[in-house]
């Protein structure tokens, strides 16, 4: 399975990462070792885990400055870990948490998640046949077929 930009309202998103491996980021988890379940914010990068990735994969693209995954209620009065860590690569180092404040900045961000480049915000098209390549690891596949495949996702 191949999820991208899953809101913060998932349930097993939620329970993935709330149940991270202990030093693991909220914006880089990582779960059980990655065993089924791996996390990243660039494909080119893979999807780290240190436990062999079972058959049954399960891969989240995830970018830090994606307000569709951090927005949530408990925004409001509840400072994210995501907030208390080292920020995502695409999050300015600035950002800070403030009660309620920060709640409507993220809400602000929500209708203009899917405009920037690909990599970043809400937008993962440029990422798609990497990731399924990576987690389907089929046999013969071809750079020739990602781009065919890349140019189809992206029209």
């Amino acid at each position: 399975m191949l999820f991208a930009g899953p809101p913060n309202v998932n349930t097993l998103y939620r329970e993935f990462t709330d149940g991270r491996d202990s030093g693991t980021r909220e914006v880089a988890p990582v779960y059980r070792q990655g065993r089924t379940v791996r996390f990243t914010n660039d494909v080119s990068t893979g999807f780290p885990g240190s436990a062999a990735w079972e058959d049954s994969r399960v891969a989240y693209l995830v970018h830090p400055s994606d307000p569709i995954i951090w927005w949530g209620s408990h925004l409001a009065l509840n400072k994210p870990d995501w907030l208390d860590e080292r920020r995502g690569a695409d999050v300015l180092p600035a950002m800070r948490w403030f009660p309620l404040v920060t709640f409507w900045q993220v809400t602000a961000d929500l209708p203009f998640a899917t405009g920037g480049p690909s990599g970043h915000g809400h937008k993962y098209t440029g990422e798609y046949v990497a990731a399924w390549q990576t987690v389907l690891q089929p046999a013969g596949w071809t750079d020739a077929q990602s781009a065919a495949l890349l140019s189809s996702v992206n029209r």
